[in-house]
C-alpha cells in the first residue's frame, strides 16, 4: 500500500517552572495577573499547566526546525520578560531541585479539577514538566506503523535531554527523577504496538465507552498519535535547559521518522522489539542518562552511548541533509560532550557545597544556574 508522503511538519510544547528569585522556590500562586500578561504577549501559544507554579508554551506549525528554533526562543523570551516583572523566573528542568509537592495548588480548570480528583496524591506529585515534539504524519495507517518502529529510539532520545536529578532537596541518583513521578499515572509508559489503526481505535473505544476515557487525550505514552493533530507525538524526553538541545532533540525526532519513511518506501522496515527489552533500555536511560551506555539487542550487550548515537546520526545523515537541519542533529555531539542539564546541575551543587555551601544554599545555586541556563541560547 502506498501512503502519501508526510509533511514532517513540526510543533513543540514546552513546560516551565516559576521561581522567585529571592527564595528560589517555586511559587505556588503566582500573581493574579501573570497568565493574562503572557497571553496578552503570546496569544494561544501560552497557557496554564496544572499546577499554578508551572506555565506551558507551544509553538505555532512550522515547516522546519530552523523556523521551530525561532518560535520556541521566542516564547522562552516572552516568558521570561513577562514573569521578571514580577521578579519570578522560568526554568526549563522537569523538576525543581528543592521543591515540596505538598505546597503546590493546582489550576483550577475543568480538566485539571478532574485529574486532581480521579488520580488524588499521583497527581499531586505532578511537580514535573516535560517538552513535547510534533511532527507531521498526516496519513493515520502510516502514523501508527511509524509509531511501533520508532519506539526503539526512544531511550536514546531521552537520555539527551535528562534535567531531572533532584527531588524535594536530594539527589536521587537518577539522570530523569521525572519519569519516576509519570510513571505512576495509568496509560504511561511504552506504547503498545498495533498492527493498524483500526486496531488501535478499537481498543481506545473500549475505555471510552466504558467512561474510563474522554478522548484520546488521557493517553500518555511517551510517544502517541496525537488526539488533536495529524501528528505522531514525541512525550518521553524531559525538557532540555538549553534551548539548543531541545532544538536538537527535535530535529533528532523529525530525522529518525523520516529515516523510518524512507525505508518503508524501499520496502523495508525498522525491527519492532518487544517492550520488555526497550523498557530496559528506558530504564537505563532513565537512571544513567549518557553515562552507562544501552543494550544493543541484536549483539545482546552493552554498548557506550557515544557508539550509538555515532549508528543513529549515520542512519540520518541523509534525512539531516535535506530537512536542512544537519547542523542541529551533529549539535548531539555537543550534549554528549558537555552533559545534559541533569550533569551540570549536579556539578553545580558540587561545587557549592566545596565552596562552603550548606546543602540548601547549594541547591538554590542550582536554581539560579537553571534560570540562567532556560534564556542563555535565545
Amino acid at each position: 500500500m502506498t501512503h502519501p508522503k508526510p509533511s514532517f511538519s513540526l510543533g513543540m510544547e514546552e513546560e516551565y517552572l516559576l521561581v522567585d528569585r529571592e527564595t528560589r522556590d517555586l511559587v505556588a500562586d503566582p500573581p493574579e495577573g501573570l497568565m493574562a500578561a503572557c497571553e496578552a504577549r503570546m496569544g494561544e501559544r501560552v497557557s496554564p499547566e496544572f499546577l499554578r507554579s508551572q506555565v506551558e508554551v507551544g509553538t505555532n506549525v512550522c515547516t522546519d526546525i530552523p523556523a521551530l528554533r525561532g518560535e520556541i526562543a521566542e516564547l522562552r523570551g516572552a516568558v521570561a520578560e513577562v514573569a521578571g516583572d514580577d521578579d519570578l523566573a522560568p526554568i526549563a528542568a522537569s523538576t525543581h531541585p528543592f521543591a515540596a509537592w505538598t505546597s503546590q495548588k493546582h489550576t483550577d480548570k475543568q480538566r485539571y479539577n478532574v485529574l486532581a480528583r480521579d488520580m488524588q496524591a499521583l497527581a499531586r506529585r505532578l511537580v514535573i514538566c516535560a517538552m513535547h515534539v510534533h511532527v507531521g504524519i498526516e496519513d493515520d495507517e502510516l502514523r501508527m506503523d511509524l509509531m511501533g518502529q520508532a519506539t526503539y529510539f526512544l531511550p536514546h532520545l531521552l537520555a539527551l535531554s535528562t534535567s531531572s536529578p533532584f527531588w524535594r532537596g536530594e539527589r536521587t541518583g537518577l539522570q530523569s527523577y521525572r519519569l519516576a513521578v509519570f510513571d505512576e499515572l495509568p496509560r504511561t509508559g511504552l506504547p503498545e504496538i498495533f498492527e493498524s489503526w483500526a486496531e488501535y481505535q478499537r481498543h481506545l473505544d473500549i475505555l471510552i465507552r466504558a467512561g474510563i476515557l474522554e478522548d484520546a487525550t488521557k493517553i500518555w505514552w511517551d510517544i502517541r498519535p496525537s488526539a488533536r493533530f495529524p501528528t505522531l507525538e514525541l512525550r518521553i524526553t524531559d525538557i532540555p535547559t538549553r534551548l539548543e538541545d531541545s532544538v536538537c532533540i527535535a530535529a533528532l525526532f523529525v530525522c529518525t521518522l523520516r529515516m523510518l519513511y524512507r525505508l518503508k518506501r524501499n520496502n523495508q522496515r525498522w525491527r519492532c522489539y518487544a517492550n520488555m527489552l526497550v523498557q530496559e533500555n528506558r530504564w537505563r536511560a532513565q537512571r544513567y542518562g549518557l553515562d552507562q551506555g544501552l543494550v544493543d539487542f541484536g549483539r545482546g550487550e552493552i554498548l557506550p552511548y557515544a557508539e550509538l548515537l555515532e549508528e543513529l546520526l549515520d542512519l540520518v545523515k541523509q534525512d539531516a541533509e535535506e530537512l536542512g537541519c544537519a547542523r542541529e542533529v551533529a549539535h548531539a555531539r555537543t550534549i554528549l560532550q558537555r552533559g545534559t542539564s541533569a550533569h551540570r546541575q549536579l556539578a553545580t551543587y558540587q561545587a557549592a557545597l566545596a565552596d562552603g555551601c550548606d546543602p540548601h544554599a547549594a541547591l538554590q545555586r542550582v536554581v539560579d544556574h537553571l534560570a540562567a541556563e532556560t534564556v542563555a541560547d535565545l
